[in-house]
């Protein structure tokens, strides 16, 4: 799914066979990764970035991750659902399941929200 913003719409992209298996290997066999009801990726495209910041650039994409993911967290906080940030996977097969390149664009984070289990 791609953000169309200004509508507020998600666009459906394709579709993963088999996906909760798939990404719960591709994160290390953590399995509530892929038993998430939705797995945000974060993919990463430096160029758009360093043309203007230059080497700086990777240091303003992980301080806004951090913001984006502190507001995942903040959202599902707010409607009683979980999330966690995932920095642990395979970065080359992530990539390939998503079709992008890995080197001009990489997945940099992805985070499962789903309901809490009940302690």
């Amino acid at each position: 799914m791609i953000l169309i913003s200004f509508n507020h719409k998600l666009l459906f992209i394709k579709s993963i066979e088999d996906s909760e298996r798939k990404i719960s290997e591709l994160t290390y066999d953590q399995k509530f990764v892929g038993k998430g009801a939705v797995i945000f990726c974060w993919v990463a495209i430096p160029y758009r970035t360093e043309w203007r910041y230059t080497i700086l650039a990777h240091k303003f994409i992980a301080v806004d991750l951090g913001h984006v993911s502190e507001n995942l967290y903040l959202a599902c906080e707010a409607i009683d659902l979980g999330t966690v940030a995932i920095g642990y996977y395979e970065q080359k097969k992530f990539d390939e399941l998503l079709e992008i390149d890995g080197k001009d664009e990489f997945v940099v984070l992805v985070a499962p929200v789903g309901k809490r289990p009940i302690l």
